[in-house]
């Protein structure tokens, strides 16, 4: 990519979308498109032609996409298959008919089977099982990367597939009833830490910020007390407690998503596909997964992830996991050796990455400081 190059972003208000911009800015290149969802609806096919044909992008990073935590994949099954299918299809169709000179799709870890073995290699896709609770959403996303890497094969076009750890980092989703893990562990215990200090002033001021199911800070204590509760912030006779779902035994991964984009312009400026398939892939007959992870190779327990936003947060009081709700799959960490091997590591280290964001959570509101 050249500094004056056209570059879409689809999916640019999103949390790796956004980071995406920025990344490509402190990089130099100034010729960034966008366009917000009210101007583009990405699962429109009509509307994606005529996009490409009027705007003409030399370079596309695919980062929209529907996504979500446990409960929201599973509950919203066809919502989370549909929508993918429609916007990953129509934006890679018309990045080939128009001749985009090369193309970057982000999917997700969730592709590899609920028990591959640890740490997950690109080769470990469609070998098994996968996790139920995310299935449609992971079917979606491995028919992206299938569909780049067949029109790579068939029709000559330069389409890279990257599947990302879980990502977390400023523009995350803090919807409890809808975000990851991680921002959700943030949201609870920054709320959980301001009621055992019964700091309505901030409670409320969190809700007006971000409503939960279409409740403000203009709520009664009452009304927001019970909300809290239902999703696992309560009081009790000794003190506040969070409550986390599954047993907090599962293992994950978590990637700043800074670092995600970085990695991710690093492999547009230098990797092509005809480099993966010499590098990872010669001498095979079947040209298959070729796509990268990118994540740090590195996990940590849901219980021990709790104890250091717990930490990071502040707060005080007791934290207790519910068995009987779902928690996914038992361990889940990408072997990054591939990405290693092209040069790239990430920079931002588990610790550091949850005290930035939450330092950038409660600057989004100066009455969120507390």
């Amino acid at each position: 990519m050249e500094k004056k190059s056209k570059i879409y972003v689809a999916g640019h208000t999103g949390l790796v979308g956004a980071a995406l911009v920025q990344v490509l800015r402190k990089k130099g290149y100034t010729n960034i498109l966008t366009k917000p969802h009210s101007e583009l609806d990405l699962t429109d096919q009509e509307a994606v032609s005529r996009f490409f044909e009027n705007e003409k992008p030399e370079y596309v990073f695919l980062a929209a996409a529907k996504v979500g935590g446990i409960w929201a994949n599973n509950v919203y099954r066809a919502e989370f298959i549909y929508q993918n299918l429609m916007i990953q299809s129509n934006v890679i169709h018309y990045s080939y008919l128009h001749g985009v000179k090369k193309l970057l799709f982000l999917g997700s870890t969730c592709i590899y089977p609920r028990l591959a073995p640890q740490p997950m290699k690109e080769e470990y896709l469609l070998t098994g099982e996968l996790e139920y609770t995310n299935e449609p959403y992971a079917v979606a996303k491995i028919a992206g990367m299938r569909m780049c890497e067949s029109y790579n094969l068939q029709y000559g076009t330069n389409f890279i597939a990257v599947m990302p750890t879980n990502l977390y980092g400023p523009n995350d989703n803090f919807d409890l009833e809808t975000s990851h893990v991680l921002p959700a562990l943030l949201r609870k215990f920054h709320l959980a830490r301001a009621l055992e200090e019964d700091n309505w002033s901030v409670i409320k001021s969190d809700l007006s910020h971000r409503p939960l199911e279409g409740t403000n800070g203009d709520a009664s204590e009452k009304k927001i007390l019970d909300l809290l509760e239902k999703y696992g912030v309560r009081r009790t006779p000794h003190g506040v407690e969070v409550e986390i779902w599954g047993t907090g035994t599962p293992r994950r991964e978590f990637l700043w998503v800074e670092d995600l984009a970085d990695a991710c312009v690093f492999l547009m400026e230098r990797i092509d596909f005809d480099d993966i398939v010499k590098n990872f892939l010669a001498g095979r007959k079947e040209i298959r997964n070729t796509h990268i992870n990118i994540g740090t190779g590195e996990d940590i327990r849901i219980k021990e992830l709790a104890e250091l936003i717990k930490e990071v947060v502040g707060f005080k009081g007791g934290i207790v996991f519910n068995p009987e709700k779902p928690e996914g799959t038992p361990v889940k960490r990408t072997d990054v050796s591939r990405l290693h091997s092209l040069g790239w590591r990430h920079s931002v280290e588990l610790k550091e990455g949850v005290e930035r964001l939450y330092e950038w959570y409660v600057s989004r509101d100066v009455r969120l400081r507390g």
